[in-house]
This record gives structure tokens, C-alpha cells and sequence, in this order.
């Protein structure tokens, strides 16, 4: 008998037709956190991407449920220590969507330099702000990139193109590992804050990174810097980035991602010192069909029994 799966959220439909090779695939992706847990029970695996909270509950409530499939990088609105103690595999598709969300970093820290959604917006409405719209020269400035993984790394060989500075923060590796992903190690988060004309954000959202940058790191940061977060928005404390904005401490911020989405009544997304976009880092058509694609595999090799290669809890196999 062929497994069930549930997709909660959009997904490419490449992804849905290798899904549909070997199982039966109900896309639903209007379900309430009450329906969901109503229904999960009739499913062998669940694909969401950050829309989806896999609660605690969720969990408890899939008595069929094998695997849960992320179609994206971070599991921060899944329960893996649930799914861990239920013996339920967590995989995700952290690859595709590194290249989209690289350029978008990039997208927002020359946004930022050169005032171009300012810029635009003031000939749209008939105005020519040549003079008022001076920006900055990114080559020679300091870029420090908080988190080397994989999307921090690809920021940081954009950047090198730019003839920027790299330095780089990443307390699980090795001096060496940092230099040879292109950037010079630092210490200290409090010495990259400050030497840092440019910072942006790669890490994955946890107990000890939620609210890493708060009202101290921020005035740790020149009155001329600006911060760039595609990460996730609790790696921020918004008040406290509104402040510093406010008050001429800090030049700017480009934001993807916030603490509450959709954010759409967040003072951020029209500040005048802010460049915002609506968590679309990832979302290109080539990224869309590739993660699609990824997180499809792994869900059916994690089915037949074995595997996959991006098992984000690889303490359940000895429960399975």
C-alpha cells in the first residue's frame, strides 16, 4: 500500500510529481493548526515549508506519521525533539535556495548603499533628489558576515567580488575553516560589530541566536553601518533596531525576514532607513523548483526505510 503525504504548504510542482511516483499527495494548504492536527493522523509523512508550525501536538496527533519534510533550510517551526522522541525522521533541502538567498543579501546591501528604492520611489512621484541621494561605495568597506555556512560563504565570495573587506564570526569552526571559506576569523561577535561597515546574518535560529543582536550589539555597531538580516527575525530585537534607526545610530537596515509574518503593520517595512522585502530571499523560480525537488527525495528515501542525506536528527535512527 502506497504511503500518504500531506503538503501544508506551496510547492513547486516538480517537487509534487516525484512525490506522486511513489505515494498518494494531498496538497492542503489552507489548514488551521486545529484541522491539522484533526487530520494528520491519516498521514505517513507531512512536507511544509515555513508556513506549517509542526507542533508538539501536530506530532502526537500523527500516529502514522514516518517523516516530516522541510522545503527550505530552517526547522524552527518544527518540534524535532518531538519527532525525535516519537522516532520520526526530520529532513530538509538546505542546498538550493543557498545561490537565491546569497544574491538577495547582496540585492539588499547595494539597495542600502546607493538609496535605489528611495531613488526610484522619488521619480515615481515626479521628484529629482540627485543631490540628496549620495551614497556609498561598497569597495574597501568592511563586510562581517555572522554565521559561515553554506549561504554565509556564498555571501562571502559575492562580496570578494565587490573588492570588500571579509571578516567573519562562526564559533563552530576553526580559524582555518573560516580563512579557507574566504574570510579572516574573528573572535569575538562584540569585535566584529565593530569593525564592521556592512553586517549580515546566516544562522540558524536556536535558543542561544534568538535575539543575538539586541540593544548592546547594536550599539556596539558605527552610526554609519548597516545591517542586512535574511536569516530569520527573531535573530533580531526589532525595538531595539528601531531605536538605533530613529536616533541616528545606525545608518541602515535591509530586512527580509521579520519576528511576526506576514509584517505588514511592522514600522520597519516603511521606515525611511529600512530597504524591506517579504521574506522572498529564497523565492526564485530556479531555488522554488530545485528545493521542490530536494526535499521530494529525501522524503521518499527516508520512506522506503534508508537514509536520507539531510537528516536533521540523526539520533532517531537508533529509535526507528
Amino acid at each position: 500500500m502506497a504511503a500518504k503525504i500531506l503538503v501544508s504548504d506551496p510547492l513547486a510542482e516538480e517537487g509534487l510529481e516525484l512525490l506522486r511516483r511513489e505515494a498518494q499527495v494531498e496538497v492542503r494548504t489552507d489548514l488551521t493548526s486545529p484541522q491539522l492536527v484533526e487530520a494528520i493522523g491519516q498521514y505517513d509523512a507531512i512536507v511544509v515549508r515555513s508556513g506549517t508550525k509542526v507542533t508538539a501536538e501536530v506530532i502526537e496527533a500523527g500516529q502514522r506519521l514516518r517523516v516530516i519534510g522541510r522545503a527550505g533550510v530552517g526547522v524552527d517551526n518544527i518540534d524535532v525533539e518531538k519527532a525525535t522522541e516519537r522516532g520520526i525522521m526530520v529532513v530538509n533541502a538546505p542546498t538550493p535556495t543557498v545561490v537565491a538567498v546569497a544574491e538577495h543579501t547582496m540585492a539588499l546591501l547595494l539597495a542600502m548603499a546607493r538609496h535605489v528604492p528611495r531613488a526610484d520611489a522619488s521619480l515615481r512621484e515626479g521628484k529629482w533628489l540627485k543631490k540628496q541621494l549620495v551614497g556609498t561605495t561598497v569597495a574597501g568597506k568592511v563586510l562581517g558576515i555572522v554565521g559561515l555556512g553554506r549561504i554565509g560563504t556564498a555571501v562571502a565570495k559575492r562580496a570578494r567580488a565587490f573588492d570588500m573587506e571579509i571578516i567573519a564570526y562562526d564559533p563552530y569552526l576553526t580559524r582555518e575553516q573560516i580563512e579557507e571559506r574566504g574570510a579572516t576569523p574573528v573572535s569575538f561577535l562584540e569585535k566584529l560589530l565593530k569593525r564592521s561597515d556592512f553586517v549580515t546574518l546566516h544562522v540558524t535560529l536556536t535558543s542561544e541566536t534568538r535575539g543575538m543582536i539586541g540593544a548592546g550589539e547594536l550599539e556596539m555597531m558605527k552610526p554609519t553601518a548597516r545591517l542586512i538580516n535574511c536569516d530569520r527575525g527573531a535573530v533580531v530585537d526589532e525595538e531595539a533596531l528601531l531605536k538605533v534607526l530613529d536616533e541616528g545610530r545606525l545608518a541602515a537596515a535591509g530586512l527580509d525576514c521579520f519576528y511576526e509574518e506576514p509584517a505588514i503593520d511592522n514600522p520597519l517595512c516603511c521606515h525611511e532607513k529600512v530597504v524591506a522585502t517579504p521574506h522572498i530571499a529564497a523565492s526564485t523560480v530556479e531555488a522554488q523548483r530545485d528545493v521542490a525537488q530536494e526535499i521530494a527525495w529525501q522524503v521518499l528515501i527516508a520512506l522506503r526505510g534508508n537514509r536520507p542525506q539531510h537528516l536533521v536528527n540523526p539520533e532517531v535512527l537508533s529509535k526507528v
